[in-house]
């Protein structure tokens, strides 16, 4: 069984937006990464927990998030059903390498469910969110080489 850190715990549990965060932690140094951005069917679970039709589709966005380090620090995925790109989330579509957190909290505080899970790649916290009625789901999987700085930082503090 894979245990959580307790650095590590309040970054998943933290509330706000990651992108600042982690701006904030790297001293002002942030970068988005596009990795991949497709269309495709949701898994029943993520349907499930938006109450959206089983086999909707959905626009999905994979990106690496870096701080101050040249290694990633988080592998992020956000799921926006074909519904939610009906409506202002159409945004989140064409933002380039901007963080979907400089939206998202501009000006607002969504409403927000979350679910703490390990996936291959280490803890992950899957956000659903809901913001001017849409709902969708950020994915951030917090990497290794994030935790190694963390426990730098907590070890030269």
């Amino acid at each position: 069984m894979h245990q959580i850190s307790a650095e590590l715990k309040t970054w998943l549990y933290a509330s706000g937006s990651l992108t600042q965060q982690l701006t904030d932690l790297a001293n002002g140094q942030f970068q988005v990464e596009p990795t991949k951005e497709h269309f495709q069917r949701m898994r029943f679970s993520d349907a499930k927990w938006m109450g959206m039709p089983n086999q909707h589709t959905s626009w999905v966005r994979e990106s690496l998030l870096y701080g101050c380090e040249s290694q990633p620090w988080v592998k992020a995925k956000s799921i926006f059903p074909i519904l939610s790109l009906q409506k202002r989330a159409r945004i989140f579509q064409h933002i380039g390498t901007k963080p979907i957190g400089f939206f998202l909290f501009q000006r607002t505080n969504p409403a927000c469910e979350r679910r703490v899970i390990w996936l291959k790649d280490g803890w992950t916290r899957q956000s659903c969110y809901t913001w001017h009625g849409c709902k969708f789901i950020v994915q951030e999987t917090f990497l290794e080489s994030f935790e190694l700085y963390l426990q730098k930082q907590h070890s030269a503090g």
